[in-house]
């Protein structure tokens, strides 16, 4: 694993951060209000009459775990999305209405077609606004706020990045979204456009994210590297080459059994 001397000796001036899964912890939240969505529907005799035979019959027959499966699925639509984001090719489409449109496709794909109204469905792929945090989240980047810019670098648009600042009060100096720059992360435009949002050079800020092919891409455009494990993120497979590759260049790395951001503002000094 590489040492994080260098970018205590040589820190940036920013910290631009990952949100979802990151920042939030998406799974709880999204899982959670599937879940519960589900169940006011057929705890209601008056709601569950209103349901089709089959969605009816089909509704009582998902578990927990099926649910959890649904809202990994929803996760991955987004993530299948903004990587086949082409800028200037691609027709443009916020992730409030990728979120939205891609709900009912699922919904269609489980056989629960009808389970929501139009405005219900809507209303429910809104939950993408109020995530909690993870524990150290608004602690932590407060913290590191007393010395570095901290500034959102989330595919999220610009209004659910709003509400999610507020929701988990994450304090963060600076909110920019991938659709400030018509692009979507990997894509280099949102590094470099974040860069020079902040009047900095890349190499002045460090990406921090709970996923290595985020801090990856963020590397390749000159940024410093902040890794920080959480439960389930990672994509890469722990004994893969690119996993154990990573240990030798990315500039700080923080593990799941440490204290998240207030470790990097620990790591830096900040108490």
């Amino acid at each position: 694993m590489s040492s994080s001397h260098d970018i205590i000796r040589n820190p940036p001036k920013a910290l631009t951060f990952d949100v979802f899964g990151t920042v939030v912890n998406w799974r709880k939240t999204v899982t959670y209000t599937l879940i519960h969505s589900a169940a006011a529907k057929i705890s209601s005799s008056s709601r569950s009459a209103e349901l089709a035979p089959n969605v009816r019959y089909r509704l009582s027959d998902l578990t927990d775990t099926d649910w959890a499966d649904f809202a990994q699925e929803w996760r991955n639509s987004y993530k299948h999305f903004t990587k086949s984001f082409i800028p200037g090719e691609s027709e443009w489409r916020d992730i409030d209405t990728h979120h939205h449109l891609s709900l009912l496709e699922l919904l269609k794909k489980w056989n629960l077609e009808g389970l929501y109204s139009d405005d219900e469905a809507e209303d429910l792929s809104l939950i993408w606004h109020f995530l909690d945090p993870w524990s150290d989240s608004s602690r932590g980047i407060r913290m590191l706020g007393t010395r570095f810019v901290t500034s959102t670098l989330s595919n999220g648009n610009q209004e659910l990045l709003k509400d999610l600042d507020k929701h988990g009060d994450l304090g963060f100096k600076k909110l920019q979204s991938g659709a400030d720059f018509k692009a979507y992360k990997p894509h280099p435009n949102v590094y470099l456009g974040a860069a020079m949002a902040m009047g900095l050079e890349p190499g002045e800020v460090a990406m921090v994210a709970a996923h290595l092919n985020d801090l990856k891409a963020a590397r390749a455009c000159g940024f410093k590297t902040i890794y920080v494990e959480r439960k389930d993120e990672e994509d890469w497979k722990a004994d893969s080459e690119d996993y154990t590759n990573a240990k030798s260049w990315v500039d700080m790395w923080v593990t799941a059994e440490e204290d998240g951001f207030a470790e990097i503002a620990r790591r830096f000094g900040i108490q």
